[in-house]
């Protein structure tokens, strides 16, 4: 047998089996669909959600005179995490409001909550002085009589406190008859700081103490018969 046959008879024999094993493949197999993958459990206790932030009311306007008095104003804020900082501003710049007006300026003046601009903040304090809240009237005295954000100016600090004091303000008597105690005023309202002091009501033992001695040390730079008469009048304010 010549080359040429033994080529051809193997080159034959090499497709036969080419052929069954390619026939050898299932068409199923070659259908059949990868296995799904197994669902991946997620235990929940590894995420939390974030806790959920409670709204802060905003506030009423007795409450917030009264922490503004107690000095308390400030702290409240920080506490509610500065929540309402754009409500407080809308009611001190756009309904004009008083005692947002003083609480606004406070958090300009000293930076709660916002950014710190002294300037801008003792303006709203004027603001709210000029509309008769006492405590406004009261820290800004304190603030001239220190000289506390501004330049001290005693002929600034006294018409406030004075002011002040005479619409009940407590804080504001004691620092006055302190002034005047210091020699800084006139004497001719000796009488008025006395009576206002004199007659103001005080719970809180320290404080009545304080008055007490500020009241005895005044005394002595009035007349005798000026200081009867501010003790015995029925009408303190």
């Amino acid at each position: 047998m010549n080359k040429q046959v033994i080529f051809l008879l193997l080159c034959s024999l090499l497709g036969v089996a080419h052929a069954e094993s390619i026939d050898a493949l299932s068409v199923d197999d070659e259908n059949e669909p990868a296995a799904s993958a197994e669902p991946v459990m997620l235990d929940s206790s590894e995420y939390t959600s974030p806790p959920a932030i409670e709204a802060v009311q905003l506030y009423k306007q007795d409450e917030l005179i009264s922490w503004i008095n107690n000095n308390q104003h400030l702290a409240r804020v920080k506490a509610d995490d500065c929540q309402l900082v754009e409500d407080i501003e809308a009611r001190a710049e756009i309904v004009a409001i008083p005692s947002y007006q003083f609480l606004w300026g406070d958090m300009l003046a000293w930076g709660v909550c916002v950014d710190a601009d002294p300037e801008l903040g003792v303006m709203y304090m004027w603001r709210a002085a000029n509309q008769g809240l006492a405590a406004a009237m009261e820290q800004l005295g304190r603030y001239y009589a220190t000289g506390t954000l501004v330049q001290q100016d005693y002929a600034k600090a006294i018409p406030l406190l004075r002011e002040a004091a005479g619409r009940g303000f407590l804080a504001a008597q004691l620092r006055l008859v302190q002034l005047y105690v210091d020699g800084k005023g006139s004497p001719y309202d000796y009488e008025d700081a006395y009576r206002w002091l004199h007659h103001s009501i005080i719970v809180d033992k320290p404080t009545h103490r304080q008055a007490s001695q500020l009241l005895a040390k005044l005394a002595e730079k009035m007349p005798e018969y000026v200081v009867v008469k501010a003790k015995a009048s029925n009408q303190p304010y």
